[in-house]
């Protein structure tokens, strides 16, 4: 690491004869960033934190564990930085928010966590968990209490406006610098710290990206810098620290400031089962206005998300059947008569309908196949994915004619939610009603539902045949040397429930 250039650690303390150092007789730490990372009037800090928001795009993430969230002035960074919180569901209560940010003003042997009393920002106290933090002062002999590490740092300030505007409500904080780049010492604080990386908490990563290099360079090292942490891997993540330095970008003098951050929760995820990082929105300081291309910072909002277990058969109620029915139903209809999608609010909605998940939509019309088209793949939450395979069986199937107006009160609709693949060795796994099939040579593919070998009748043989011959176009033997997956689905329609 020692050939990866590092932002801030040479400026030491030099500071410590400035007028404004903390003195140990403060309690609650005082506002520091406020006039000049953003404003320190409350109102117009309220009204630029809506403005930021109204900008911002969710992604109807599920299961965050952590955010990686920049932390410069607003007027540049503060539209991905919303974008990371947006991510959040603003009603949600944490037990905890852990703040982890690197240190811009000082040097320690470890890492500083404010034990003191509370953090103060324009916009009211944030209350510092205080009990648990000593409580990691006492478990950890790199994690100690040093007031000036929080004195005039900004990189954990500056998140908080954000948490307190956009979360409605109350919640305590674990603020944490890391003043070292000694990697023994930030496995042992990622060790203390990792327990707590769970659901019930958030931890919120504080890190701009590349400091000073041009425009375009800047979002080369920045995109290497980012591949790295979505790798979850932290050798590779030092890879890309040292790769964009020997790129030698003219102006560039750090990949990302709080990597030390970043590598302290990256020792903490890169064995942890069922993680992905996800990468939300990118902007530099170029990208403003009034930004100077010539010389930027990079800003980057990831998030840290667990992913469920696959749906399981019975993991969807009546009552999430019924929604997701009238969802297709009322999206056929308008989009048959209109071409316009419906809005679909996402609060109205059970948990499990935002769940990642595959689905194949069928229109019956007058008891015969109108159209059937899905998605294996589980990248969106099941109800949009339900939402947009509607419109795809009704207008792409390609044996049919799009659906006219005229049609609508004959057909009933069939949804399909599926588990995920499971690649086959013998095809005696395959059980006939409960499995459907998916079918892959030579990059042509093909899929049964597993309701069509119960329409059907079809043996085991015909149930293959007929799915490599007619779906796959690889011929009636082409299974007999393909890849065989094998998957379930929970299957429901409008006529078993009454709907329709």
């Amino acid at each position: 690491m020692n050939k990866i250039k590092i932002f801030g650690m040479a400026l030491l303390m030099s500071w410590l004869s400035d007028s404004t150092a903390f003195s140990q007789a403060e309690v609650d730490r005082q506002p520091y960033a406020a006039g000049k990372f953003y404003t320190a009037d409350p109102s117009q800090l309220t009204q630029e934190l809506k403005s930021l928001f109204g900008k911002a795009k969710g992604h109807d993430l599920q299961n965050i564990l952590a955010l990686i969230s920049p932390h410069a002035g607003y007027a540049y960074s503060g539209e991905v930085a919303a974008t990371a919180y947006k991510q959040l569901d603003p009603n949600r209560q944490y037990d905890n928010i852990f703040l982890i940010g690197s240190s811009h003003t000082m040097y320690l042997d470890g890492a500083s966590a404010y034990s003191a009393g509370n953090y103060i920002t324009p916009l009211g106290e944030v209350q510092v968990n205080t009990k648990l933090v000593k409580q990691l002062i006492d478990e950890n002999k790199y994690i100690s209490f040093i007031p000036q590490a929080h004195a005039r740092e900004h990189s954990l300030e500056n998140q908080l406006p954000f948490l307190q505007y956009y979360l409605k409500k109350p919640f305590r904080i674990v603020p944490i610098i890391i003043g070292t780049d000694n990697e023994k010492i930030l496995k042992s604080i990622a060790a203390t710290l990792k327990p707590y990386l769970n659901e019930k908490n958030l931890f919120v990563i504080s890190s701009d990206f590349s400091h000073y290099p041009g425009y375009n360079d800047a979002r080369k090292a920045d995109t290497v810098t980012a591949g790295g942490i979505i790798s979850n891997d932290p050798e590779k993540f030092k890879e890309a620290l040292l790769e964009n330095s020997e790129k030698h970008y003219p102006g560039l003098v750090t990949s990302a400031c709080g990597h030390t951050s970043l590598l302290t929760l990256l020792y903490m995820t890169h064995n942890m089962p069922d993680v992905k990082y996800v990468p939300l929105k990118y902007m530099n300081s170029g990208d403003v206005s009034f930004g100077d291309k010539s010389r930027v910072v990079g800003y980057f909002a990831l998030a840290l998300v667990k992913e469920k277990d696959p749906p399981s058969e019975d993991f969807l109620t009546l009552e999430d059947k019924k929604a997701l029915l009238f969802i297709a139903r009322e999206t056929l209809e308008e989009y048959i008569n209109t071409k316009q999608i419906p809005d679909i609010d996402p609060s109205d909605l059970s948990e499990d309908l935002k769940v990642h998940s595959g689905a194949f939509v069928t229109l019956n019309k007058d008891g015969n196949l109108r159209g059937c088209i899905g998605r294996f793949i589980a990248n969106e939450p099941l109800y949009q994915v339900v939402q947009q395979m509607t419109i795809a069986a009704a207008t792409q199937d390609y044996r049919f004619m799009p659906v006219m107006p005229s049609e609508l009160s004959h057909i009933d609709i069939e949804i399909s939610v599926l588990t995920p693949l499971k690649k086959i060795n013998s095809i005696n796994e395959i059980k006939l009603g409960r499995d459907g099939i998916y079918i892959v040579k030579n990059g042509k593919t093909g899929t049964f539902l597993p309701q069509v070998a119960e329409k059907t009748g079809w043996s085991l043989e015909e149930f293959l045949g007929h799915c490599a011959r007619d779906k796959a176009g690889i011929g009636w033997d082409g299974w007999k040397d393909a890849e065989i997956f094998t998957y379930q689905a929970i299957v429901f329609d409008e006529k078993e429930l009454g709907l329709h």
